[in-house]
């Protein structure tokens, strides 16, 4: 295990895993946090803490262009045209940012309610993608599930 905790917070992170209230995943979230302090200060953790919030399918984060650029390394990405985006069915730019492969599995998936825009679920299948929907007038984050995301730049 890497970590720079003292023994006795260890052992304590140890315990708590053993009580019935235990909420699952809170000792790695706690040694990742640690790594990533000591890695990156104080203001790197924050950052860290504030993106993968942010990356977090239905979270209430309001996302922003340095957050999302902060994790564009980190997840896929690709560049659009704004008449690729704005105004066009969100089936449509799914498809042409490569999130799956045609429109008829995007709408399944958005039946499904597995498709987001900037974090927020998609209900209409003919869904249209507005000016007011680009962050900053440049980017969206899109997803197909919970693990699969892409961060679009529109270019003008």
């Amino acid at each position: 295990m890497l970590t720079f905790l003292p023994l006795e917070e260890i052992a304590a992170i140890e315990a708590s895993m053993k009580q019935p209230d235990y909420v699952p995943n809170t000792a790695q979230k706690q040694l990742a946090e640690a790594v990533t302090r000591f890695v990156h200060g104080e203001e790197g953790l924050a950052q860290a803490l504030k993106t993968t919030e942010a990356l977090r399918p239905g979270a209430a984060t309001a996302l922003d262009a340095a957050t999302l650029e902060a994790i564009a390394g980190d997840a896929p990405s690709c560049s659009l045209a704004a008449s690729q985006v704005s105004g066009v069915p969100l089936t449509d730019v799914m498809v042409a940012a490569g999130m799956l492969k045609s429109k008829g599995e995007v709408r399944r998936l958005i039946k499904g309610g597995g498709v987001y825009l900037n974090n927020v679920k998609v209900l209409d299948e003919h869904q249209v993608v507005q000016p007011a929907d680009l962050i900053e007038k440049r980017l969206l984050l899109l997803a197909a599930g919970k693990k699969n995301k892409m961060l679009v730049r529109v270019s003008q």
